[in-house]
């Protein structure tokens, strides 16, 4: 019988229910893998307007859905935002 190359052993500190989870390389910060940390989206955001600036769109106004899904088609950096802010836009609050 073969051995089976798969994702290998659980660490068992990054099983739920770990109550202390130390990184190697900083050890002050525990909070990467601590059970309920919050989603900090604003740092994915490296360039907010370059988007909008892209496609033309006016700032204050919404990107029309149409034109943001064929933004989701083109390729590199625009398609790469369009697809971004669709993913995005699934992130509102009061949904």
């Amino acid at each position: 019988m073969r051995a089976c190359r798969g994702m290998g052993a659980i660490n068992p500190s990054k099983m739920p229910g770990a109550k202390t989870i130390r990184r190697k390389d900083n050890p002050d910060e525990v909070t990467m893998y601590a059970k309920g940390g919050k989603l900090d989206i604003s740092k994915a955001i490296k360039k907010p307007g370059a988007l909008r600036s892209a496609l033309g769109a006016k700032k204050g106004k919404p990107i029309p859905a149409a034109k943001l899904a064929k933004a989701a088609k083109a390729p590199g950096k625009l398609g790469q935002r369009a697809r971004f802010a669709q993913l995005l836009k699934g992130f509102k609050k009061g949904k």
